[in-house]
């Protein structure tokens, strides 16, 4: 009767087997990392852009601040005129806003730009407006971060913030 061993024995694998195994480990791991640095981008360009906008709704002290009035909408852009609300600032005749912050016809409280005829709504419509490119980015990042990372968990939480966020800028204005 043979005899019967517990230890098993292992089975060498070729070299071009093992190198082969190496290589798509590698493309594995470089998928992920490049997969990574897209979603990054997507979301540093993101808050790039919002923070054009968002820095003058958020951290304008009162000084810069007033009313516009809208009085015509054309293209992409309302305008109509200024009122500040401290002494500080000059009233302007004309001003210009995005055009999906206002309707013709309402009062907003806006601030203007330095140096410049374009105004930036304020409070919290102001602050959800500027921060839709942030959210669309979200919504983007997230189709790379399921997609090419294989996360899917953290890719629903980033589309579920996105959708949140541009839901809530919508309920805003």
């Amino acid at each position: 009767m043979p005899r019967s061993s517990t230890r098993t024995r292992s089975v060498r694998r070729s070299r071009t087997r093992r190198v082969g195994e190496s290589a798509y480990g590698a493309l594995l791991v470089a998928r992920v990392g490049v997969m990574g640095l897209l979603a990054l981008l997507l979301l540093v360009a993101g808050v790039w852009t919002s923070w054009q906008t968002a820095q003058y709704a958020m951290l304008v002290k009162a000084q810069g601040r007033g009313m516009m009035t809208v009085s015509a909408c054309a293209g992409e852009r309302c305008t109509g005129p200024y009122e500040p609300s401290s002494g500080e600032t000059q009233k302007l005749a004309k001003v210009s806003i995005a055009e999906g912050a206002a309707d013709k016809g309402t009062q907003v409280e806006v601030t203007v730009k330095p140096g410049t005829t374009h105004a930036v709504r304020t409070g919290a419509a102001g602050i959800l407006h500027a921060w839709v490119p942030f959210a669309g980015s979200l919504l983007l990042a997230a189709l790379v971060v399921a997609g090419g990372m294989r996360l899917r968990r953290t890719a629903w939480v980033m589309g579920l913030l996105g959708a949140v966020l541009l839901g809530a800028a919508f309920a805003a204005l």
